[in-house]
């Protein structure tokens, strides 16, 4: 569990010099407490398939007759009624589009094929879209929502095929020909998108995720088996929770605070003052956050995110949220010794005494100090994520009812 990197809610300014985006509601209970001038802690199956019909393209006379109630493309995915509580995951249509043919090994189109399509980047998945192929063996699926799915081709007689992808906006994806082997003849086949393309579509997921619907929350992944990042993506997500503009507001919130409080005195007063206060502040998180979320993470091959538990008893996920305050998951998905996120902190802790007046910077004791206070506080955040945040995040809250 990285200690640097969760949510961009930085500290009370007088109560830290390592501002990290923490979980906004931990720091909001914490802050009264923190913000004492002395002590400058770290934070920084489809339904029932028949048989198909077998017909050549191009031969007249050749093609069994069609289901009448069988339309040869499906209606898009319509979003539930409001109220309904599967719309809560369903992504909006961005007029992206499936299509492909079903045929025989030989080559011969295959008519009365079921298929389904279903939306995969989101728990749980949406309503299946069906239909059935239709005399040229053909399906097509219209204004559909960007992101992972699977298509599941299913007939009597046939082995099951499923082949899946990641959809994006406006893009219409051409499934080709898709083989469906005789039941007994061959064995199932799965094509499936690529470990960097889910990690890019749940990644998106998790940079829309913001508490209260205000403040960010992208580095919490409610998927305990999520795709792990790439470096890319883990500079990428480090750099977007750098640039929020909540991360902006709340930092010259905090400079504010400090220069009404007096707080670094050695920046002065007036405009200069403060302008020092909301740059050593703004340092504070950005190098927090690239240490902590990107640097030794994509070194370490290291998952920054904390990934939500929300089951179990009351104990079990006590002491998950504590405990991954020192551990979190390798890019192999193995648990292992939180080695980027503490170091990050110490690191970023050292770094700001190049910045802070010198009548305010910490000697190696204090650093360290600061580091287990930070360490304690993170196991205070991830007790507000494991069993309160998730209820505050509207999304999250709506996916959850869904379950």
């Amino acid at each position: 569990m990285t200690i640097e990197n969760r949510l961009n809610f930085t500290h009370c300014p007088s109560a830290s010099r390592r501002r990290t985006p923490h979980s906004g509601l931990a720091l909001l209970l914490l802050a009264p407490l923190a913000c004492a001038p002395l002590i400058r802690s770290q934070n920084a199956h489809p339904s029932s398939p028949t048989s198909p019909s077998i017909s050549t393209p191009g031969a007249e006379g050749s093609t069994p007759a069609a289901d009448p109630a069988a339309d040869p493309v499906a209606d898009p995915i319509v979003d539930p009624a409001p109220g309904d509580a599967s719309s809560a995951t369903q992504r909006p249509p961005t007029g992206a589009a499936i299509h492909g043919v079903v045929a025989g090994a030989d080559g011969t189109v295959y008519q009365g094929v079921h298929v389904a399509l279903a939306e995969t980047g989101t728990t749980p998945p949406p309503p299946l879209a069906t239909q059935v192929t239709d005399a040229n063996g053909a399906f097509a699926f219209t204004n559909l929502r960007a992101g992972p799915f699977r298509i599941t081709l299913s007939s009597r007689g046939f082995i099951t095929r499923s082949v899946s992808g990641v959809l994006h906006a406006g893009e219409n994806y051409d499934a080709q020909t898709i083989v469906l082997p005789l039941a007994g003849a061959a064995s199932e086949v799965h094509v499936t998108a690529s470990r960097v393309e889910i990690a890019a579509a749940q990644l998106n997921v998790e940079e829309k995720q913001r508490v209260l619907g205000l403040i960010p929350n992208f580095y919490i992944s409610y998927d305990p088996n999520a795709a792990p990042l790439t470096s890319r993506q883990k500079f990428q997500l480090a750099w977007r929770s750098s640039i929020d503009p909540f991360t902006w507001a709340v930092t010259g919130a905090f400079a504010g605070a400090e220069q009404a409080s007096n707080t670094f005195a050695g920046y002065g007063q007036g405009a200069q003052g403060y302008a020092k206060r909301f740059g050593a502040n703004y340092a504070d998180t950005f190098i927090a956050t690239m240490l902590g979320g990107a640097v030794l993470p994509a070194l370490l091959k290291q998952d920054p995110r904390y990934f939500v538990k929300g089951t179990g008893t009351v104990r079990a996920r006590i002491w998950y949220a504590v405990e991954t305050t020192v551990i979190c998951k390798g890019d192999n998905g193995r648990w292992q010794p939180a080695y980027s996120s503490i170091l990050g902190g110490i690191a970023a802790a050292g770094i700001s005494n190049l910045y802070y007046p010198p009548s305010d910077r910490e000697g190696l004791e204090l650093t360290f100090q600061n580091a287990a206070i930070g360490l304690a506080e993170g196991g205070i955040e991830n007790l507000f994520q494991e069993f309160l945040v998730r209820r505050l995040t509207p999304a999250a809250r709506k996916t959850q009812a869904d379950e």
